[in-house]
C-alpha cells in the first residue's frame, strides 16, 4: 500500500483559470490540466528564485517532491503550447492545502 500524499501549501492561484490558443473554440480543443502544487512550485524557483530546499520548505515537502512538481508542470505546459491545447490552471486536489497569505 502506498503512503498517503503530504498536503502541500499553496497560495491561491488568482489568475485566469484556462488559456488557449487564439481563434480556436474551446470544444475543439484537448485540455491540458496544470496542478496547483506544480504552479505554486514554478513560482517559487523560477519567478522568485527560490533554490528548490528553500520552496520545499515553503510548501511543506522535501526538495526532491518539488524537483518533480517542475518537471512536470514544466513538461505540461510545454506540451500544451507545442500542442496547441488549452491549459487549464489551477486544478486542486485532496494533497493541496491553501494558505491565506499572497506571498
Amino acid at each position: 500500500m502506498a503512503r498517503p500524499r503530504k498536503a502541500r501549501s499553496c497560495r491561491r492561484f488568482e489568475g485566469d483559470a484556462i488559456w488557449k490558443p487564439r481563434s480556436i473554440p474551446m470544444t475543439e480543443l484537448a485540455i491540458v490540466d496544470l496542478a496547483l502544487d506544480e504552479v505554486e512550485a514554478m513560482r517559487l524557483c523560477d519567478l522568485e528564485g527560490h533554490d528548490q530546499a528553500t520552496a520545499g520548505e515553503a510548501m511543506g515537502v522535501s526538495r526532491g517532491t518539488v524537483q518533480r512538481l517542475l518537471k512536470s508542470g514544466r513538461a505540461r505546459i510545454l506540451s500544451a503550447l507545442l500542442s496547441n491545447a488549452a491549459l487549464r490552471i489551477g486544478r486542486e486536489g485532496d494533497h493541496v492545502a491553501l494558505r491565506a497569505d499572497r506571498g
